[in-house]
């Protein structure tokens, strides 16, 4: 599988079931363990930046006893699966830009972000807008999947498909995004102004019954790896499953468990 795919791979993130089976589960674990970093006071006012499907709003209502959280997405299927599934009155969505001039100022005790930041083209602009919303001493705070290190089930992915197609690599997320790196995450905050910047590493386990539970959320065509398996054709995506299948810890049972990193940061305004 040597030659490149034959249409432009797109970065595809709009359909909330499809993205609840490949990231949503795995982004409802860190953030719970991400809101327990922060030990935000009961009470406070929240902002979701990127709030996707509601997974992180969710978790802000179950385990931090906010006052209200506001999501934003740019994606209004997103903010549809948001509205259909999160259904506790503190919470309000809405479309729109993590880079727009309209989240408020001084109006949030915190502002979060998950899994969302890399895939902002001006993230320095986003981190401003943040903080603008931000009330003094408040907080800001995101996480980001460490795709160029412990994020095992797209580094099995993605050395495999460079394997059979070198173009592949420019469509790899380590290569793609280095934002994803605790040393320019905190170079980000810092350079926004923040204060008392701090990073942190959130390790979970990625457990899949067998290897079609790992492998069908790659065929849903949401995000940059199934965007990729779109472009193949029958048999160079036969290669790609088989070579997965090949290097990953199967138990005897055939159940596969794979480590996921996230770094998270945080600072005040």
């Amino acid at each position: 599988m040597n030659e490149r795919p034959g249409r432009k791979v797109d970065d595809v993130w709009e359909i909330g079931g499809a993205y609840e089976s490949f990231m949503g589960r795995w982004s409802r674990l860190v953030a719970v363990e991400f809101l327990q970093w922060l030990s935000v006071p009961p009470g406070s006012s929240w902002l979701d930046v990127g709030c996707g499907t509601g997974i992180l709003t969710q978790a802000i209502l179950e385990s931090a006893n906010p006052g209200k959280v506001r999501g934003i997405d740019q994606a209004p299927g997103f903010i549809s699966f948001a509205k259909g599934h999160v259904r506790d009155p503190r919470a309000t969505f809405d479309v729109e830009l993590a880079t727009a001039h309209m989240l408020g100022s001084d109006t949030y005790d915190a502002v979060v972000s998950g899994l969302v930041l890399n895939f902002i083209p001006n993230a320095d602009q986003a981190v401003s807008e943040m903080r603008r919303a931000t009330n003094h001493g408040g907080v800001i705070a995101a996480y980001v999947w460490d795709y160029a290190g412990r994020m095992q089930l797209l580094r099995h992915f993605w050395d495999a498909a460079v394997v059979l197609d070198s173009h592949a690599a420019v469509l790899d997320e380590g290569r793609r995004f280095p934002l994803c790196s605790p040393e320019l995450l905190r170079d980000l905050f810092i350079g926004q102004g923040l204060r008392s910047v701090d990073v942190e590493s959130i390790d979970i386990r990625t457990h899949f019954d067998d290897f079609q539970d790992f492998w069908t959320p790659f065929l849903s065509g949401q995000g940059p790896a199934p965007s990729y398996v779109a472009t193949l054709n029958t048999e160079q995506r036969s290669l790609l499953r088989e070579l997965i299948r090949s290097a990953l810890p199967v138990s005897p049972q055939g159940a596969i468990d794979l480590k996921a990193r996230a770094w998270a940061v945080r600072g005040y305004s």
